[in-house]
C-alpha cells in the first residue's frame, strides 16, 4: 500500500473532508471517512473501513489496517472523495 498516495493528495483529501464533511466534536466526516488533526495541527488523521491513516511531519504517512480488503476499501473511498469533491 505504500506510495499509493502522496502527501499533497492526502492533504487535499483532508481539506475536502473538512470543507464538505459534517462537523462532529472537532472532527469532520464525509463518505464514511473521519478526518481530524492533533492539537497543534501538524499531524493529520483519517479513519474509516477499519483503517487509520496518520500523516506526519517530514512528508511521511502510516497506514494501519486489519486486512488488505479494509485498506483497499479505505483507499477507494479516499480516491472517490478526491475525484468527486471540489
Amino acid at each position: 500500500m505504500k506510495n499509493e498516495l502522496n502527501i499533497r493528495e492526502i492533504l487535499n483529501i483532508f481539506e475536502k473532508i473538512s470543507d464538505h464533511g459534517e462537523s462532529k466534536d472537532g472532527r469532520h466526516v464525509l463518505e464514511g471517512i473521519t478526518a481530524f488533526t492533533d492539537h497543534d495541527g501538524y499531524t493529520v488523521y483519517m479513519e474509516g473501513h477499519n483503517t487509520k491513516l496518520q500523516t506526519g511531519f517530514h512528508n511521511t504517512y502510516r497506514l494501519d489496517y486489519d486486512s488488505q480488503r479494509d485498506a483497499e476499501q479505505f483507499m477507494k473511498k479516499l480516491k472517490f472523495i478526491d475525484k468527486e469533491y471540489d
